[in-house]
């Protein structure tokens, strides 16, 4: 079988930029970015926003600024933390600005170039127009244009990496999410032990409870968490008790359709082992919980998705036996070079 890495070839290219008194030659290196063979294609399109090494190093600038935000503390990296594949670990809500609380769970930030909307509600079909949700939001960043803008042509830094990312090398809202979507696109998670399975690679080797885990999950759950990405895109209700106190309505508040009440984006499970806790609000904080929540905690709630409710018995069967294998094949998701790369580090 023919096996595929995320690799880099070096082709050069220069433009002339200048600074007041002097003029330099910049050099800026594409990245040839390849789909992993065990892959779906690639959703985000790289034509129209292509990968350059300067590109990526503004968008990593970008994502660990702290000045971005109005408190000057909480940057993307503050609440997206690479040892916890880009998640807040052990946090049920996002945190922001001034100790502000949002009211749904930080999602992980992986193989986005892959997902064709964004955010538990749907909020966005763009990748490059997700950041500003975050960043916009007086709850999470706080940030506003004007004053980031004019803090990155303030600082040398920016200005020179700018130049060289960007054939205008002007320093725009435009720029910014473009630098950052290069990054975020680069944050693909394939290395797993599973997707060495998947590849016929070197250490793909699953055991026969992990591959019984496997079966059993193509059996129950992969109508929703679908291809390697390990979702469908879709938005759903998985029969979570409302909590009064939020009434989070999900999808409804992007489509305002009544029948899209209560549902959410169905998330992704790579690295799943190390994303806790779990679901939109952060209410379940183990594997075994949200198995459970599957088996006997489902609840008749309004646009239940029709997958949980099977002529009046509500959700998916699961023996203990059978929720011990899931969980040890889900365990083979976990991708340890992901997740100590250290291109995505902040240092």
């Amino acid at each position: 079988m023919k096996t595929y890495y995320l690799v880099l070839f070096i082709f050069p290219f220069f433009w002339n930029c200048s600074d007041d008194d002097n003029s330099e030659v910049y050099q800026n290196v594409p990245i040839d970015y390849k789909v992993p063979s065990n892959f779906p294609p690639l959703a985000y399109d790289l034509s129209k926003n292509p990968i350059t090494e300067k590109g990526f190093e503004l968008g990593k600038k970008l994502f660990y600024d702290g000045r971005l935000a109005s408190d000057g503390v909480i940057s993307c990296g503050f609440c997206h933390e690479q040892s916890s594949a880009f998640t807040h670990h052990g946090h049920e809500l996002s945190q922001g600005v001034n100790g502000a609380t949002g009211t749904r769970n930080t999602p992980p930030i992986q193989n986005l170039g892959y997902q064709t909307t964004f955010m538990w509600d749907g909020a966005t079909t763009h990748l490059e127009l997700q950041p500003i949700i975050p960043f916009l939001s007086p709850i999470e960043m706080n940030g506003d244009f004007a004053s980031t803008i004019a803090m990155m042509k303030s600082d040398e830094e920016y200005v020179k990496l700018y130049k060289l990312a960007f054939s205008n090398g002007e320093i725009n809202s435009e720029n910014m999410l473009k630098a950052l979507a290069q990054f975020m696109v680069m944050l693909t998670s394939s290395n797993s032990r599973f997707d060495k399975y998947r590849r016929n690679e070197a250490g793909g080797t699953l055991t026969q409870e992990e591959l019984d885990g496997y079966a059993l999950f193509n059996q129950k759950c992969a109508s929703c968490h679908a291809t390697d990405i390990f979702t469908d895109n879709s938005f759903r209700n998985n029969g979570l008790a409302i909590n009064p106190a939020v009434n989070d309505i999900g999808y409804f508040r992007v489509t305002e359709l009544e029948q899209d009440k209560y549902k959410f984006k169905v998330p992704s499970l790579r690295n799943i082992e190390i994303t806790a806790p779990y679901m939109h609000d952060g209410r379940l904080f183990t594997l075994e919980a949200v198995l459970n929540h599957y088996s006997n905690g489902v609840v008749n709630t309004q646009n239940l998705d029709a997958l949980l409710n099977n002529n009046g018995v509500l959700g998916i069967p699961l023996s203990s036996n059978e929720k011990t294998k899931i969980i040890a094949f889900l365990k083979t998701l976990t991708d340890n070079q992901f997740l100590t790369d250290k291109r995505f580090s902040e240092y």
